[in-house]
Parts: structure tokens; sequence; C-alpha cells
């Protein structure tokens, strides 16, 4: 997991950008995406009512899990993400200053309880 304004490196593997907004400054050729999976994504409720404030993340954390748990589009690309995994190394990419408090960290352990 990577924010998508660092830079490419072959090791990546698959390169999947996780946000729901196109991520200011970034050409989709720096970018260097294999897929834009934007409806895996927190609803742009729950985005808007987050705002990236650490204090709400362990909610958001709980709320997030559930739509990814319940949603069937974004179970869908979950499976995709999964099989992608099997097929080489899988970077998730995200555009959020803070590499502590964003949905990718969610995703991404969601996504290691499917797998382990």
């Amino acid at each position: 997991m990577k924010r998508v304004y660092e830079s490419y490196d072959e090791s990546d593997g698959f390169r999947i950008l996780v946000d729901r907004l196109w991520p200011r400054g970034i050409s989709k050729e720096a970018a260097r995406l294999t897929a834009w999976q934007k409806e895996v994504a927190p609803s742009p409720e729950l985005r808007k009512w987050f705002c990236h404030k650490p204090e709400l993340f362990e909610e958001f954390r709980v709320k997030y899990i559930e739509e990814l748990r319940t949603d069937e589009q974004k179970q869908k690309i979950i499976k995709e993400i999964i099989t992608m995994t099997s097929k080489g190394r899988v970077t998730l990419l995200y555009g959020a200053k803070d590499p502590v408090y964003n949905h990718a960290i969610v995703l991404q352990d969601e996504l290691n309880k499917i797998i382990d």
C-alpha cells in the first residue's frame, strides 16, 4: 500500500487506486494504474462524515467494514483484488495525506483477513 503520489516501482505489481475521487495534481499517465476501483471506496456519505478526522477513525472503521461486507459491488471488487493477488503483488494506492487514518488501511486489513 502506498500513496498514489509516491514514485512508481516495478515491484508494485498490480497498482490499484482505491479512492472514489481522482487524486489532485497527478495525471493518469503518472499514476501508472492497473485499475481504478473507485466503487470499493467508502460511500460518499461515509467519506464526507469521516473527513479524515483521527478522532472519528475507529467509528469510521466499523462503518466502512460494514459497507465492505454488505455491499455487493464492493464484494465483487474485493474478489477481483484477491484474484489478482494470486497472480502477483498488488499495491493499493490512495491519495490521502495521512498514512494511518484513511480507508485504504481498513481495506488492506479486511483483504488480509480474507486472504489469511
